[in-house]
């Protein structure tokens, strides 16, 4: 279950970090997305992996699973949905007003070289 729980960690994380590297918005907000997925699966896998436990110990439990890495994966998905919604609506505003989604790196206005020889 570790072996399966931290496979899908690195693959969620690889997969984000390429989506984050690309030149264009909409695929870095679903790298963002893929990499708050991996951070969730994290959270929840610090709370011990049992199956079949109660989370609250009772009197005739043999064992409980933690409930607050439960309680953080539930809060961190509506907080990353919120985030991943208002991301998403700045990027289609962004797109709209320029028709491309492209992230451009360029100096939008670059300084003139002056020529040789010339006096500044």
């Amino acid at each position: 279950m570790e072996l399966l729980m931290a496979s899908a960690i690195g693959v969620l994380t690889a997969g984000g970090m390429y989506l984050v590297l690309r030149l264009r918005s909409f695929p870095v907000i679903l790298g963002v997305s893929l990499l708050s997925y991996a951070v969730n699966l994290f959270l929840f896998s610090s709370g011990r992996l049992v199956v079949n436990m109660p989370p609250i110990l009772t009197d005739d439990a043999t064992g409980y699973t933690d409930p607050l890495p439960q309680a953080l994966v539930l809060t961190a998905i509506v907080i990353s949905f919120g985030m991943s919604a208002v991301v998403v609506m700045l990027a289609l505003g962004a797109y709209l007003s320029s028709r491309t989604d492209e992230i451009d790196m360029d100096d939008p206005d670059p300084v003139p070289e002056a020529e040789p020889g010339a006096i500044e």
